[in-house]
């Protein structure tokens, strides 16, 4: 039911139905409110009628913030999700209300974080965008259009294509060989056992010797990257480093920090002279090496782990001449 008073000579309208939010709205003439009363009834008793009054009451900071403590919390990325997530929320554009957020201001942000940060960065910002203000749409009732489809995101920077030559790799694994007493000796077998495995650098690390079954060469990862778990065929070359390694009380195969591992790669990178090498390469050469083995892509997914085709094709680099030798 509508209400109509007069307050400071401004006619305010003010509707009230069992189980939604009042709607309000001001007006210079009593005939205009009116006409708005009812028209709005008329769409609430059709069902046509969207309430943005949350959505205009409600900033976008207020909802990252609660996206973070009920949903971001919860997740295997918690730690970087939730210090980018909270970085969004103090830039200015998160102190609009949800209702204001729109293409426009979106493409703003857009091309402001252009001049900052690399295209990959602003397209994973927007996807930010895109997942948090679904999830206020179902889940919280926050009534509004998402903007993200109608801007145009930046082109995607290619994907990294770094293989290493028989050179450089015989480089890298003498710059890790340790010289002194106290170095660490797990660096070089865990490199040579990344290139051989084609795991990730997380699932590597948090492997355990529980986990591992010498004799069927297999290893199993109970939590991967997309949230499953899944059995890793191992090569001859995968065991024979696994025997060889010495057992420590922790349990895991390779008692490393992701801190630790990053610094010893970029110290055996320079020291190597090696140009635009990471170690998340090694899997990229890794899967080169495999799909030669296993030219079935299924079986080859299979071994990496990939659920999606099209995200394997970007680890896929074949070698132009072997496939020119298999057309001749």
């Amino acid at each position: 039911m509508a209400s109509i008073r007069n307050r400071n000579g401004v006619w305010q309208c003010r509707i009230t139905r069992k189980g939604q939010l009042p709607i309000s709205k001001s007006f210079i003439n009593r005939a205009d409110a009116e006409k708005w009363a009812r028209q709005v009834e008329s769409d609430i008793d059709k069902g046509s009628y969207t309430n943005l009054v949350l959505a205009e009451r409600t900033t976008f900071s207020e909802v990252i913030e609660r996206y973070v403590i009920e949903v971001t919390l919860k997740t295997r990325s918690m730690k970087e999700d939730t210090y980018r997530l909270r970085a969004l929320a103090r830039h200015p554009i998160a102190k609009l209300s949800m209702n204001a957020l729109t293409p426009n201001k979106i493409a703003q942000y857009r091309d402001e974080r252009l001049r900052v940060v690399s295209p990959a960065s602003v397209i994973r910002e927007l996807s930010y965008f895109s997942s948090i203000i679904n999830h206020a749409r179902r889940e919280w009732g926050i009534n509004m259009i998402n903007p993200i489809p109608l801007v145009k995101k930046p082109a995607s920077p290619q994907g990294r294509c770094r293989i290493l030559s028989e050179e450089e790799l015989n480089r890298l694994y003498l710059a890790l060989i340790p010289r002194v007493k106290n170095a660490n000796h797990w660096i070089l077998p865990l490199v040579k056992f990344a290139l051989e495995s084609a795991m990730r650098r997380g699932e590597i690390l948090g492997l355990c010797w529980e986990n591992i079954d010498l004799d069927k060469r297999t290893a199993f990862i109970p939590l991967t990257k997309n949230g499953e778990s899944r059995l890793v065929p191992l090569s001859s070359a995968a065991i024979e480093i696994l025997l060889r390694l010495p057992r420590n009380l922790s349990g895991k195969v390779f008692p490393i920090n992701p801190p630790t591992l990053s610094a010893a790669i970029e110290r055996a990178r320079a020291k190597a002279n090696l140009e635009d090498f990471h170690f998340h390469d090694l899997r990229h050469m890794a899967i080169t090496r495999l799909a030669i083995k296993l030219p079935n892509l299924i079986e080859l997914s299979a071994v990496s782990g990939h659920k999606s085709l099209t995200m394997l094709k970007r680890y896929y680099h074949p070698n132009p001449e072997v496939l020119a030798q298999k057309i001749a």
